[in-house]
């Protein structure tokens, strides 16, 4: 699996360590301009760290769906282009602000992911990437009202967190019914339990069809 460009394992307090060039954010490790990735803080941190093929390539155009305060998203806009970070708490959204003010390419908006067409104005068209982490119910319809926004040839990179669905069901039945509701808009290429990492996580790698 080859990494984006702008995601490298490098060797950081020790460890080797996924890792992003940009300002600090979270208290990680750092070596320089360097600074670590910690799979076990970030849905799609843990992808790249079970070599997952996500697709990304660095430079991309991304949506990113669920930023909360900024954790992982900040990575990814270390490595990628215009990247639109939409967040529907106030809170974790004002953290998120900070976050942007080291990173021009960052646009934080203050939105719901389930309704897409209040931020419609503001995100690019034809994104090369979504990458999805929200945690409310009907996390697969998010996904297709938010395919608006993707290339032809883009992906889709969804963390799927079964108890925001149900909270007594089985996680794998759950997973089945959130990838039902993906196949309405995207094929499905891969699939990728994140135990133990993020239990009851699934990570989806997706692409419209």
């Amino acid at each position: 699996m080859t990494l984006p460009q702008g995601v490298e394992h490098r060797t950081i307090a020790g460890d080797e360590r996924l890792a992003t060039r940009g300002e600090p954010v979270y208290g990680e490790p750092t070596d320089g301009e360097w600074r670590a990735w910690d799979p076990g803080r970030s849905k799609l941190g843990a992808l790249f760290a079970r070599e997952v093929d996500t697709g990304l390539s660095g430079g991309d155009t991304v949506l990113y769906l669920g930023a909360a305060s900024g954790t992982t998203v900040s990575h990814v806009a270390d490595f990628s282009g215009p990247t639109y970070a939409v967040e529907f708490a106030a809170r974790p959204t004002r953290q998120l602000v900070g976050v942007a003010e080291d990173r021009p390419n960052l646009f934080p908006l203050l939105k719901d992911a389930r309704k897409p067409d209040t931020y419609a104005h503001v995100v690019e068209r034809e994104c090369d990437a979504i990458i999805q982490d929200v945690a409310t119910r009907g996390q697969g319809e998010v996904a297709c009202r938010n395919r608006q926004f993707l290339a032809d040839d883009g992906r889709l990179v969804a963390a799927i967190k079964a108890r925001s669905e149900d909270v007594t069901g089985d996680p794998g039945d759950v997973f089945d019914a959130v990838l039902a509701d993906i196949e309405k808009e995207y094929e499905i290429l891969v699939t990728e339990r994140l135990d133990p990492l993020h239990d009851d996580h699934l990570g989806v790698v997706a692409q419209p069809r």
